[in-house]
């Protein structure tokens, strides 16, 4: 028995597929065009969904014996289509601009304590809600058209099965969905003026949507009997991915983007998530959720720092030109694409500050590792209270793979960190749902066994911790000094 991973992301979506022993054996890939003009942020919708067939017909031709596939996607990101699922216009990104002025609005309508209480987030533009609110009053004739209101993994779901279900994490990046009662939220709905019947219908995170359509096995090159599952907004679909079920771990993503996302057994403290703007989003076991607490650079930084400082170098020659045994002592403020949890300023710039004639390339380079790591120990102080009782991490991504990176982390958290041998935890996560939804496993507990493999556990340090310290309590303070300059 084969299953495989779809996950569909912003500028291109990868199918992958595994064996019977949850081994990764084939791949596909397609990206496609994604638009950021002033005024407009959009991704083409009907050719991504080209792009997935594509990537299907790649992988159907060769394994057409596959049982199941899941479907993870970004978040947030909608298409209005007519009642067969055509689009009506291009879908909006997270970071598109529109929507800040109906957001705000609803802020004021409902209050944004009581819009924290029922979805879980600090409102904020990139949301679904407050876009679809500009839709209908800037297109009034196309929105008049539309039937459903589709993100991006039930979008795919019902071109794959005919079924309109969306599953709860990614229905919860809406600003719409209510994770106590795990429904559509009327009092969001009513108040934004929309109807929630617009919506697929919220499912448990891993239900299985149906078999493919005959329509879609003949263009895939899929068995009719293939199921497709709904699986998961694609970071929590990394947290499955890594091994991380339980409030014990949270999990260290290491890609472009630096991620901590922390596992809840019960509703966190809303208060404090709602003041560090960090989203709480149900998770796979019934009552249980995570947060997102994230820098928007994590090893965007690192790549931006060796191009622009390393010119021929590689990361690992990068790493090794500083020659200390201890923190540079350069502070770097890493919002050199914004700044993320717990400020959500996106107009927040980077910042260097310790330069001297004497700083070399080397500094510089683990001086941004640095940075990123007490950004996220600034995430990681802001979360306090909110309920985590975490005493490790799990690391994913492309980051993982850095001894140096993984030990400073260890150092300046605190914390054990274990290194995962898996780089796309959520391609790994969503064939973990894929697999139990076909029988293939009994338990994630039995999936993670097969999947979910260790390399190296880093511990820290308390000398180096302590050393970290001194600096880190100065980094704290670089945010409040900087953004008033720029």
């Amino acid at each position: 028995m084969k299953i495989a991973g779809l996950d569909i992301g912003t500028t291109g979506c990868k199918l992958t597929v595994f064996d019977g022993q949850g081994r990764q054996i084939d791949r596909a890939y397609r990206d496609y065009p994604v638009s950021r003009a002033a005024a407009a942020h959009e991704v083409d919708a009907a050719a991504m969904l080209e792009g997935v067939f594509a990537v299907l017909a790649e992988m159907g031709a060769k394994h057409p014996d596959i049982a199941g596939i899941g479907v993870t996607s970004f978040g947030e990101t909608f298409v209005p289509t007519d009642e067969q699922g055509t689009p009506l216009a291009s879908a909006m990104l997270y970071t598109d601009p529109r929507g800040a002025e109906e957001c705000a609005a609803l802020s004021e309508k409902l209050g944004v304590e009581q819009i924290a209480r029922i979805t879980g987030l600090a409102p904020h533009a990139m949301y679904s809600l407050p876009k679809l609110m500009w839709w209908k009053a800037h297109e009034p004739e196309l929105f008049a058209k539309t039937k459903r209101v589709l993100l991006m993994e039930d979008f795919v779901v019902w071109h794959l099965t005919g079924a309109a279900q969306i599953d709860y994490s990614l229905a919860s990046r809406t600003m719409g969905f209510d994770i106590h009662t795990l429904a559509w939220s009327g009092e969001m709905f009513r108040a934004a003026g929309l109807d929630p019947a617009l919506m697929s219908t919220p499912v448990p995170t891993g239900t299985p949507a149906g078999p493919v359509t005959a329509e879609a096995a003949r263009r895939t090159g899929l068995q009719e009997g293939c199921i497709i599952v709904s699986v998961s907004h694609d970071q929590v679909a990394a947290a499955i991915g890594a091994g991380a079920f339980d409030g014990s771990v949270a999990v260290d993503g290491a890609g472009t983007v630096e991620c901590l996302t922390p596992i809840y057994d019960s509703v966190p403290q809303l208060d404090i998530m709602r003041r560090g703007n960090f989203a709480v989003v149900p998770y796979i076991t019934p009552g249980s959720y995570v947060a997102y607490a994230f820098s928007y650079t994590g090893g965007a930084l690192l790549q931006w720092c060796m191009e622009t400082f390393g010119k021929g170098q590689t990361n690992a020659d990068m790493e090794s030109a500083y020659t200390g045994q201890g923190p540079t002592g350069l502070l770097v403020l890493p919002h050199f694409a914004g700044a993320a949890t717990p400020y959500m300023d996106t107009e927040s710039k980077g910042a260097i500050l310790g330069l001297t004639a004497a700083t070399t390339a080397g500094e510089i380079y683990r001086a941004c590792m640095e940075g990123v790591v007490y950004e996220m120990r600034l995430n990681y102080e802001a979360l306090a209270g909110s309920g985590i009782r975490f005493t490790k991490l799990h690391a994913t991504g492309g980051g993982a793979r850095s001894r140096l990176w993984m030990q400073m982390k260890a150092d300046v958290l605190g914390l054990p960190i274990t290194a995962l041998e898996i780089v796309d935890a959520g391609t790994v996560g969503c064939a973990m749902l894929t697999g139990l939804a076909v029988g293939l496993f009994n338990s994630l507990e039995q999936a993670a066994g097969c999947m979910v493999r260790k390399t190296e556990t880093y511990e820290p340090r308390p000398e180096m911790t302590r050393h970290y310290e001194e600096v880190y309590q100065r980094y704290k303070g670089v945010y409040n000094a900087v953004r008033p300059l720029v």
